[in-house]
């Protein structure tokens, strides 16, 4: 994209600060929950943080596994700046080991030459202005074991007036949490299931910290926030678990979140699962909306009635989409409704 080097050696590992020396002589990286205890030169679950001289570092600042201009909707964003723009980067890893993954040639990566691509925080700002992206997500793999670089990168963007946005698993400690999205304007965060078994058995991880990041993010911040559930059949699709998850969202994130149903394609260590059956979106949909959640979605499949944002009073719609382009738009630049004026939930760029 004009602004790479080809350089793998440009980019040296990068101190951090969250990890403890234990009595034992390991170092615990204090990051995310996975806490893991490393010995001299291992690495971490994320594969990206390591232990070196009696510390953990991050082996991937300043390094990429590719550059995009996407639309914000990719990510997926429909009440964040909807119709602009979005300078997408990533690097490798992630902190949990999801056997659907549906990025796993980044997420999963073990092989640091993907990250062929270097770019400093103040070139991914600049080449992201010079593109007319009005924000930089950070996505692809999971943000959150990059902290350092996305922090460093969301500085220098903010400085050109541009956004920053995360997609991410939400999977973090309090304290780093804390830091991190000092930094991010919105984050769309995947609540895989709305069990402790498919976390635990699955994705090698637990509910609990994600259903904390949600009410953080949603309580503690303003930052923008909408909620993604990939829908496996067999693992998450039953109508009582999505009841269960969108009553938890109405009880503790409210009705203004916005959350998007998306269908499963097999990957990875899940190719034994058929692709997600397009009623079983609907039907998570309608469940959603039942249960008094306003902007329910369906993603990544042909059903334009499941993009369509619809004003919760009058019930017209407002933003309708063919696939991620905006093809009628009918709010204002406050974000309300041009046929009987009340505010639909979101941060609206000026114009679309």
């Amino acid at each position: 994209m004009g602004l790479l080097m080809q350089n793998q050696n440009a980019a040296k590992n990068f101190p951090t600060k969250y990890w403890h020396i234990l009595p034992n002589g390991r170092v615990q990286c204090d990051l995310c929950p996975q806490h893991c205890k490393l010995n001299p030169g291992q690495r971490g679950l994320c594969f990206v943080r390591m232990c070196e001289n009696n510390q953990i570092v991050l082996t991937t600042y300043g390094r990429s596994s590719g550059f995009a201009v996407d639309p914000i909707e990719k990510k997926p964003f429909y009440h964040f700046l909807p119709g602009t723009r979005a300078f997408s980067f990533g690097t490798a890893g992630c902190n949990l080991a999801c056997k659907f993954c549906q990025n796993y040639d980044m997420s999963k990566s073990r092989e640091m030459d993907i990250l062929a691509e270097y770019a400093t925080p103040v070139m991914i700002a600049k080449r992201a202005q010079e593109l007319g992206c009005e924000s930089v997500a950070f996505t692809y793999n999971e943000p959150t074991i990059f902290m350092e670089y996305a922090i460093d990168t969301a500085i220098e963007c903010h400085k050109l007036g541009i956004r920053t946005v995360v997609k991410t698993n939400g999977y973090i400690c309090d304290e780093p949490r804390t830091e991190f999205y000092q930094y991010i304007d919105a984050a769309s965060v995947d609540l895989k299931a709305y069990t402790e078994n498919f976390y635990r058995s699955i994705a090698s991880a637990h509910l609990q910290p994600v259903l904390d990041t949600l009410i953080y993010l949603k309580h503690k911040t303003n930052v923008w926030l909408e909620v993604v559930t990939l829908i496996i059949p067999g693992e998450n699709d039953t109508a009582e678990e999505i009841g269960a998850l969108t009553k938890w969202i109405v009880t503790n994130l409210g009705i203004d979140v916005p959350v998007h149903f998306t269908a499963f394609h097999p990957a990875w260590k899940m190719l034994d699962k058929p692709v997600t059956p397009l009623e079983t979106l609907i039907r998570a949909r309608d469940i959603a909306l039942k249960n008094g959640i306003r902007y329910a979605y369906t993603g990544n499949v042909d059903y334009m009635e499941g993009n369509k944002t619809f004003c919760h009073n009058c019930h017209n719609c407002v933003v309708e989409r063919t696939g991620y382009v905006i093809s009628d738009y009918q709010l204002d630049e406050a974000g309300s409704c041009r046929f009987c004026g009340t505010s639909c939930a979101g941060i609206y760029p000026k114009r679309v």
